[in-house]
């Protein structure tokens, strides 16, 4: 029997989370932070150094290669500074999840929703952290498999193309290197799925609460209270509509410049390994490039259709809340409850939305736009090339 759960973030969330400080009351943050943030800038001055000094000596496809590893550890480092500095903002949503819970007992409908939405993001984090360690996973190995082909220690590539002060080609520094990256890019890579894996779990926990005022509307209103509205039936309405409208607005800013440095980055990235994949056809090592970056690849897109999923859903369910209201028998109530109503609907034309950096909506059609956008630059990079 599936047990019942009793919060919407799951394990395989919060521990990725108590790993990179983000989680609130931990007693080694600061300490957790400091060792993170030298550790990624380490990690990034090898790598852009690898960039700069093999620029126009280097193949391009290895090149190209480089930079979108580069890129996407420069865009999960962000993530972290940006939920760093926003820390309080997370407390607030966390603790408005939790008050959600311990309100949920009331009402049977509510309870059912909440869990529902639990277990499904659940599953859903769980989905994603599988599928993206077996993306992880795979790209690895192929550094692994085509190590194993090359007979002198020097033409062995690493994980993450980077160019280091010290030689690294001796044996046991070549060893010692490749471990060091290969758990960096596990755990890095896990962390960075859980930080969007979050959003969607967050988007699922309000559009939970949306359908719970979305049932109340449409039973308030009825013969059997002769049409009436209570004070105490208003300012619960009134209440839970705030307390909706103040958690997306945590919600967009928390991931709002997420997104702006998200989509900036993941066309580039999508651009990268798209021109590796089509490069790739024909060659003798066409089946090592596929499986070390079709699942790179099958990710950065996934984490793109996330984000704009999540504003595309949002907006849905809150446009769900002012059908809501208005397909009630508002127009039965006295006048001093149906203007309460209608003041509702009114309020609900303004769209719950995540937004990217303030400019646009995260909807399909954005998740179209970087589509059409990295096609396009592969197909100018193949020309060029």
């Amino acid at each position: 029997m599936e047990q019942i759960p009793t919060s919407t973030i799951n394990r395989s969330i919060e521990i990725p989370l108590r790993i990179f400080g983000i989680w609130p009351g931990l007693p080694y943050i600061s300490f957790c932070r400091l060792f993170w943030t030298t550790t990624l800038v380490a990690v990034q001055s090898f790598q852009y150094r690898y960039l700069v000094t093999y620029l126009y000596t280097v193949d391009f496809s290895d090149l190209m290669d480089g930079l979108s590893a580069t890129l996407s550890f420069s865009q999960f480092f962000s993530k972290l500074i940006i939920f760093w500095l926003k820390q309080r903002t997370f407390v607030k949503i966390l603790a408005m999840m939790a008050m959600d819970w311990k309100k949920m007992s009331s009402d049977d409908f509510s309870t059912r929703v909440t869990i529902s939405k639990a277990i499904l993001s659940h599953n859903f984090a769980n989905f994603v952290f599988g599928t993206y360690s077996i993306a992880i996973t795979l790209y690895c190995a192929s550094i692994f498999m085509s190590n194993l082909e090359a007979t002198d220690i020097s033409t062995r590539t690493l994980i993450l193309k980077m160019d280091f002060p010290f030689n690294s080609d001796t044996r046991f520094v070549y060893g010692l290197v490749l471990v060091i990256q290969f758990f960096c890019t596990v755990l890095y890579g896990s962390a960075a799925v859980m930080l969007n894996a979050l959003l969607i779990v967050l988007v699922l926990h309000l559009a939970g609460q949306l359908e719970i005022l979305g049932k109340w509307l449409s039973d308030i209103i009825s013969k059997d209270n002769e049409y009436r509205l209570s004070v105490k039936t208003i300012r619960k309405i009134i209440e839970k509509h705030q307390n909706i409208i103040i958690f997306s607005k945590n919600i967009e800013n928390l991931y709002s410049d997420i997104a702006l440095i998200l989509f900036m980055s993941d066309t580039l990235i999508i651009c990268c390994i798209g021109f590796l994949l089509v490069r790739s056809i024909g060659k003798p090592d066409s089946a090592t490039i596929l499986m070390k970056s079709l699942g790179f690849y099958a990710a950065m897109n996934s984490e793109v259709f996330m984000f704009c999923f999540a504003g595309e859903y949002l907006s849905a369910k809150s446009r769900a809340i002012g059908d809501a209201a208005y397909n009630s028998q508002w127009y039965q109530c006295r006048f001093q409850d149906s203007r309460i109503i209608l003041f509702l609907i009114m309020r609900s034309q303004n769209q719950l939305t995540i937004t990217i950096g303030k400019f646009m909506d995260l909807s399909f059609e954005r998740f179209l736009n970087i589509m059409k956008a990295s096609a396009s630059y592969v197909s100018v990079m193949l020309a060029m090339y």
